[in-house]
């Protein structure tokens, strides 16, 4: 796998798909992975990276079909195991063996996919806002996005994102968000990898998120897992 240098900034090829990324701080490499619809410009608006940095090698991934990162119209391409191993070629990139990772939403479906194919290279796993059973909900937004594209997707957040990150929102390739829209639908059910993931884990999801129910019983399946709670957040909160 390559690593190319488009307009200053990192890159690397996973199976001829650019996937983009940016480096801050030092420490121990973190790997922060975005959910679905926005960018690793995320992760500086909400404050990760000023608390990170002083400990942590921070490692932005933009996630296949968001931000710099190649943006395929084909569901197929955003498979859990494929976008897996886009993180794992950017550490393979940058040289790095073992990393941590945190991961929110679709990040953190990325984050089961990583514990179930490359569990050897991470240290420990942050998974917010998502459980790896099977998705419902999906359809509601697709059908949003197909209709009004990504101003309806923005439009139907509660609450309504700030003029910075609903600028990021709608930069978006609306073609690309619904490829990985029906992929993360029609994610099969990865529970059996439960057992499996001995390194320590932490789970945190709003309580008034949709998918709270499903990651608190995850939890229950996982012999080094840490759950957390928060209280009277939703999905677009956390």
């Amino acid at each position: 796998m390559l690593m190319h240098m488009r307009c200053h900034m990192p890159y690397t090829d996973n199976d001829g798909v650019q996937i983009h990324y940016e480096m801050e701080g030092d420490g121990q490499p973190l790997v922060l992975q975005h959910g679905l619809s926005s960018n690793l410009t995320r992760w500086g608006m909400s404050g990760y990276v000023d608390v990170l940095k002083g400990d942590y090698k921070l490692i932005m991934i933009d996630a296949r079909g968001h931000g710099e990162s190649d943006k395929p119209y084909d569901a197929d391409v955003y498979d859990r195991k494929i976008m897996a191993s886009d993180v794992v070629a950017v550490l393979d990139a940058e040289g790095i063996d073992k990393s941590h990772y945190l991961g929110y939403s679709m990040g953190g479906s990325i984050g089961f996919g990583l514990a179930e194919s490359f569990p050897e290279r991470f240290h420990s796993l942050i998974i917010g806002g998502m459980h790896p059973y099977a998705i419902t909900g999906v359809d509601v937004l697709l059908e949003r996005l197909e209709a009004g594209g990504m101003e309806a997707w923005v439009s139907s957040m509660d609450p309504p994102p700030d003029s910075e990150r609903r600028k990021m929102l709608l930069a978006n390739d609306p073609q690309a968000i619904v490829a990985a829209s029906v992929a993360l639908r029609d994610r099969p059910d990865l529970s059996h990898v439960l057992p499996n993931m001995t390194m320590p884990c932490l789970i945190y999801v709003g309580d008034a998120d949709d998918l709270h129910v499903g990651a608190e019983r995850c939890v229950a399946e996982m012999p080094n897992a840490t759950w957390v709670s928060l209280p009277g957040l939703n999905h677009d909160e956390t």
